[in-house]
């Protein structure tokens, strides 16, 4: 296809390449996405794949389909193993985003240095020499990341509260959603959002950004923010309790990922708030004592379960995050957890099954079992 935007980053990148093909959607072009949830054409059911960004064939095969089909605008995720394993050599991207950097993957990469430099391989082997990269201004390794691009000839364009392409000036949390003041582009602008917290704003101002680039209509972009839906999933509102408790499901499955969704949804619960979640098995073991030191701090109810031990043992992980999660109940079997959870929630609660998201599969023991958060939820309340 001709029209390719990439994004890469530790958190973010699946909500980002969904709003940005709905929005391209909106504005009536052919668009589709490639990632996590599995390659989405138009708005049509996803189609799933096994990893965020595939290996080269099936990503250059993918993409030869796409353009046969007439989808010229092409929105993809390149995670850090993709990038650093080329396994988008060869994609031109001709808009590229970063949202972020913080801890994942390190079993993998071993340092932060190394990780930016996975990430940093879409600025400089993909996107295109007069290419764009719509940059997160807020984080700490912004300066650097532009750095790099301008002095490659990119042109640079940074969102959040430090952007001055696009600049957020105030979020204002209002039911159903939050009210977000921008500049965009050297305009004002006011639009609602129907998500909640500052990591989902963020979501969308980088999504305006990567369309408004994509389209180099920046004036029709924004009139679509207002009707961005979010991605599966992710904080996803899924029931509600006869008593009055709200549950969701959220993909968050790093440390700032989860404290960023207990943060958020701290102001929305009237009563107590309460999480299930794991760590991942063949993954960074650093990760879970944080997680844990997370939940213990900032949810009032911690269940720790089994997110996907894949050739691990299940209760060593689950041991590892108790160790900074000592009130938390450890109640190995996920759809036993969910259970208990929602059987405890009172008026006012809310719930937070954390770590699986979209996904309908839990590895075990090198196995796939059908598992669904969202399935387990409406099979209790």
């Amino acid at each position: 296809p001709d029209n390719i935007c990439a994004i890469t980053g530790t958190n973010g990148k699946t909500s980002i390449a969904d709003f940005v093909r709905q929005i391209l959607c909106l504005m009536g072009k052919k668009a589709a996405s490639m990632g996590t949830l599995g390659i989405i054409k138009n708005n049509d059911e996803a189609i799933e794949g096994n990893n965020t960004t595939p290996n080269a064939v099936v990503v250059n095969q993918e993409l030869a389909n796409l353009k046969n089909k007439g989808f010229e605008n092409v929105i993809m995720e390149a995670s850090s193993h993709g990038l650093c394993q080329y396994r988008m050599g060869g994609v031109e991207v001709k808009v590229a985003g970063f949202t972020n950097l913080t801890q994942d993957h390190l079993d993998y990469h071993k340092t932060f240095e190394n990780y930016l430099d996975a990430k940093m391989v879409l600025f400089a082997h993909n996107l295109v020499a007069d290419g764009v990269a719509v940059l997160n201004a807020d984080i700490k390794e912004f300066e650097q990341i532009k750095k790099t691009c301008l002095g490659n000839g990119k042109k640079v364009v940074g969102y959040g509260y430090n952007g001055d392409e696009i600049k957020l000036i105030k979020s204002t949390m209002v039911s159903g959603g939050q009210n977000l003041e921008l500049n965009f582009y050297g305009k004002k602008h006011e639009v609602k959002i129907p998500l909640v917290g500052d990591f989902q704003a963020m979501n969308v101002l980088c999504a305006l950004g990567l369309a408004a680039e994509m389209t180099q209509n920046p004036e029709e972009v924004i009139k679509y923010a207002s009707q961005i839906k979010g991605a599966k999933g992710r904080l996803e509102l899924v029931a509600e309790t006869k008593k009055g408790a709200s549950i969701f499901v959220d993909y968050a499955h790093t440390p700032d990922a989860l404290k960023n969704v207990l943060e958020t949804m701290r102001p929305y619960c009237a009563n107590k708030l309460q999480v299930v979640f794991g760590c991942g098995g063949d993954r960074d073991t650093t990760k879970r004592p944080l997680m844990g030191a997370i939940a213990s701090d900032l949810a009032d109810v911690a269940y720790v379960t089994d997110d996907n031990p894949r050739t691990e043992n299940a209760d060593l992980i689950r041991d590892a995050i108790m160790l900074s999660c000592p009130n938390g109940a450890n109640i190995g079997d996920r759809a036993i957890a969910i259970k208990t959870s929602i059987g405890s929630l009172e008026k006012g609660d809310v719930l937070i099954v954390a770590g699986k998201g979209h996904e309908e599969g839990q590895y075990i023991n090198g196995k796939i079992y059908p598992f669904s958060d969202h399935e387990q939820i409406l099979l209790n309340v």
